[in-house]
This record gives structure tokens, C-alpha cells and sequence, in this order.
């Protein structure tokens, strides 16, 4: 049974060969003339300012997972609302218990967002 899979399992292997082979080659065949400029920090041609370690607010996080949560929830709520009388006469209320289970749990990422400030636009 297992031996019906080594096809897969070599087209595999010689994809992440043949992936690090090509990443690698330019490492070692590229040109290596560094120097100042090129070393610098690029930000949209002007001079960097400050250091480029310098910590990201949380705040960024936090408007991020907003968009997340909100992306998914509508990609998952909308296909469901529209095609909720034929889910319902499928499998009854139980598809409705389960999309309300779905949301309250991404309800509680909207009030740990809420908590730590993430809907303050200051």
C-alpha cells in the first residue's frame, strides 16, 4: 500500500532539490561586490531614520487581526446566509447552532481587539 505512494514522495524530493538548488545557485554564482550603498537601508530613497530594529507597535497586530477576523468572517457568514433555506431543510437548526458557535468564537477576537484599544484610530 505504501509503495503506490513513492511516485509522489520522489516527485516531492526532487521538487525541494530542484527549489533549493535554484535558491542556492545564486548565492554561489552571483557577483558579491558589496558596499556602502548597497548595504544601506532602503526606504523609498530617502535617508533611513533611526534604526532599522526599532519594535512595531502593537497596535499593527492588532488592526491586523481585525481585518482577519472580519475577512473571514464574511467569507464564511455570506456563502452561508444565502444558502441557508437549503442548509436548513438539510440538516435543520443544528446549521444554525453551528454558525452561532462559529461566530461567538470570533466575536471573543473582537473583544480581546476591543480591550487592548484596537478600535482607538488615534
Amino acid at each position: 500500500m505504501l509503495i503506490e505512494y513513492i511516485p509522489i514522495f520522489l516527485v516531492f524530493g526532487f521538487a525541494f532539490i530542484f527549489a533549493a538548488a535554484v535558491v542556492y545557485s545564486s548565492n554561489i554564482f552571483g557577483p558579491k561586490r558589496p558596499n556602502t550603498e548597497k548595504l544601506s537601508t532602503y526606504e523609498s530613497g530617502m535617508k533611513p531614520i533611526g534604526t532599522t530594529h526599532d519594535r512595531v507597535s502593537v497596535k499593527y497586530y492588532i488592526v491586523a487581526m481585525l481585518f482577519i477576523i472580519f475577512d473571514l468572517e464574511v467569507i464564511f457568514v455570506y456563502p452561508w446566509a444565502v444558502q441557508f433555506k437549503k442548509l436548513y431543510a438539510e440538516f435543520g437548526i443544528s446549521i444554525f447552532f453551528s454558525m452561532l458557535l462559529f461566530l461567538v468564537v470570533f466575536e471573543i477576537g473582537f473583544l480581546y481587539a476591543y480591550k487592548k484599544g484596537g478600535f482607538k484610530w488615534d
